[in-house]
């Protein structure tokens, strides 16, 4: 029988197994780093991507704040406008008041009664005056309660009193002013043309 020895046979398949265990160990390794950038590179460009549109809606977002401030001045302003459209047609409607007031005392005004003073505060206007007897004082209270322009007068107090060595009663009274309605005016307006 012929003998032969396997021994360095072995020893070769077993070096050669272990150097293709070391190569494709080594290739796994590779292999598993290489995976690995690329799932890092791969995050990396989905970071990068939400960051790029993270930072584009901080900057519009950005113009809008600025913007929603724009509309909120032009707000005010317009708010602050219309106040003052207000006033203005508040004068407007009430700037012919005066001439009303003087125009309603004058025709108003009974003989032997004239006025010292003309106060108005708002919608309430104090007369101070001068009249011949309390009866003259009745009548101008009469004659002005059946004006339609001003109402509720009300003797606030009435004296005796001597002007130029005469005796006459001092009287202050209080009136009210109603503003005339939109058809009173046109209608006003109408019959003076």
């Amino acid at each position: 029988m012929i003998r032969i020895n396997l021994l360095p046979h072995r020893a070769e398949k077993r070096k050669e197994r272990r150097q293709q265990f070391y190569v494709l160990s080594g290739a796994m390794i590779v292999l598993g780093m290489a995976i690995a950038l690329l799932v890092h590179t791969i995050y990396a460009g989905y970071i990068e991507g939400q960051e790029s549109k993270n930072a584009y809606l901080k900057a519009e977002i950005t113009k809008l704040d600025a913007e929603i401030a724009e509309i909120r001045l032009l707000r005010q302003q317009i708010d602050a406008l219309l106040a003052r459209k207000q006033v203005i047609e508040s004068l407007q409607g009430s700037r012919a008041e005066t001439v009303h007031l003087f125009n309603e005392l004058a025709s108003r005004m009974p003989d032997g009664v004239y006025l010292k003073s003309v106060r108005q505060t708002a919608q309430q206007v104090t007369l101070v005056g001068y009249a011949q007897s309390n009866a003259r004082v009745s009548t101008l209270m009469r004659s002005l309660d059946e004006s339609p322009f001003l109402q509720n007068p009300g003797l606030v107090e009435a004296k005796a009193a001597t002007v130029n060595s005469r005796r006459v009663s001092e009287f202050t009274l209080r009136i009210g002013i109603e503003r005339p309605t939109a058809d009173a005016v046109q209608a006003g307006q109408g019959g003076g043309r």
